[in-house]
């Protein structure tokens, strides 16, 4: 909500999916600047991208970031969401999509991927906004997928990772969580 030498930047990425469940990093236009340059460079990159709508984090600034966008245009569609868990945890579903290899980066970015690179949750002192406007924007993206939605229909997903996962799963391959609560078998009994 400040645009001084060292406030943080606001995180403006555009991402898109399609219909097979890959996901696509396809601009990075995050900026140090002041909230009606920021606002304004996020309608217009959502005009010029044709995005569905922009994912805007509200915990600093609440309603006023609602507000700043509408300013600029009314008919902006804007999704508030609100950081109720730490960025590190956010980004862990994230990251499982990255690792299946369904995320995908339309040209170089180089600045997100260093702050993607770099990064260390506890360590790190500078918020990585640019890496957090992905994940937000990939989050949106995935949890509303009529893929992920079909997946959710056949799978149940680790709690921990993420991945999805055959029903009958008791512990997760990848991290060793345990899925659900432990099943009885049937036993096949016949009498001879």
């Amino acid at each position: 909500m400040t645009s001084g030498e060292d406030s943080d930047s606001t995180g403006i990425i555009v991402a898109a999916m399609s219909g097979d469940g890959h996901y696509y990093v396809l601009a990075d236009e995050t900026m140090k600047a002041s909230p009606q340059q920021w606002a304004e460079k996020a309608v217009f990159t959502f005009e010029a991208h044709k995005a569905d709508r922009i994912i805007a984090e509200t915990n600093n600034g609440g309603d006023l970031v609602l507000h700043l966008l509408q300013q600029v245009n009314p008919n902006v569609p804007v999704k508030k969401v609100t950081a109720s868990r730490g960025k590190a945890v956010r980004a862990e579903p994230i990251a499982a999509l990255y690792e299946q290899g369904r995320v995908h980066h339309v040209g170089y970015f180089g600045q997100l991927e260093d702050e993607m690179c770099e990064w260390e949750p506890g360590v790190t002192d500078k918020s990585p906004d640019r890496m957090d406007a992905l994940v937000w924007a990939l989050t949106d993206l995935s949890e509303n997928s009529a893929v992920m939605n079909y997946l959710s229909a056949l799978a149940v997903f680790c709690p921990n990772c993420k991945i999805p996962l055959p029903k009958s799963t008791i512990l997760c391959p990848s991290c060793q969580t345990p899925i659900g609560e432990p099943r009885a078998f049937p036993l096949n009994i016949t009498n001879s």
